[in-house]
């Protein structure tokens, strides 16, 4: 009983310590997701994260608790909004066709395709097809996730996977498969997904440094993240 409760102590302490990095998570999700989306929902889903976190972290594994806890939180955010499934269907197919026309135009073109070319594919105007650039960064999350792969293939700490040998050869292919694609990328679009992804910069702040607004780095974004599932079409599902 007196290990149980040494235990139970452990735990509690942990949910404390770590109740910031739900907030600091929250917060930083929120900041690329639409106004209809409410931080409270997002705090309340990423306590649920960090409780399981606590429940199920073994720290024999190597990784940190606040990495561990980090996959955890952020990942039950991510399943709460994809579950409440509030993108309206044309963002989904927007998405689709975009990506659908950047694969076929650089299967033809043997290089990277601009914005007027892709615009010209759609057979829609650039201003119309930089609206729906925006409409699909700002309708929904669209990130590393959304390539088609589980989650286990991008778990960064690889915390998941020291007894499924299967799983860290996937991990392991799929992160050199993808810093391979974004390396081909456009210059401005690779140092986008650079800010975003490996500095935690906002859009505003994206901005800031490459001197251009934020709706314009919320298209190179999503432009980027197109361009890349179009690349990495194998991997999905």
């Amino acid at each position: 009983m007196a290990k149980l409760h040494t235990y139970n102590v452990d735990k509690s302490s942990l949910l404390e310590q770590h109740t910031v990095l739900v907030k600091r998570i929250a917060y930083h999700l929120l900041a690329r997701l639409p106004a209809s989306v409410i931080v409270d929902d997002l705090i309340q889903s990423g306590m649920i994260g960090l409780l399981e976190a606590a429940n199920n972290f073994d720290n024999s594994k190597g990784a940190s608790f606040e990495t561990f806890a980090g996959i955890r939180i952020r990942g039950a955010m991510l399943d709460e909004i994809r579950r409440g499934d509030w993108v309206p269907r044309s963002v989904h197919k927007n998405s689709r066709l975009i990506s659908e026309a950047i694969k076929s135009l650089e299967a033809e073109f043997g290089r990277d395709v601009t914005d007027t070319e892709v615009a010209e594919k759609l057979e829609i105007s650039l201003n119309d097809y930089h609206h729906i650039l925006n409409d699909v960064s700002s309708g929904k999350i669209l990130g590393i996730e959304d390539l088609g792969v589980s989650e286990d293939a991008i778990d960064v700490a690889g915390s998941h996977h020291h007894d499924d040998p299967y799983a860290s050869i996937e991990q392991s292919i799929f992160k050199k498969s993808l810093a391979e694609c974004i390396s081909t990328l456009p210059e401005r679009e690779a140092l986008v997904l650079s800010l975003y992804y490996d500095e935690e910069l906002n859009l505003r702040e994206i901005g800031q440094v490459l001197d251009v607004s934020e709706s314009r780095v919320s298209q190179i974004h999503s432009q980027a993240m197109h361009r890349l599932k179009a690349r990495m079409q194998s991997w999905q599902s």
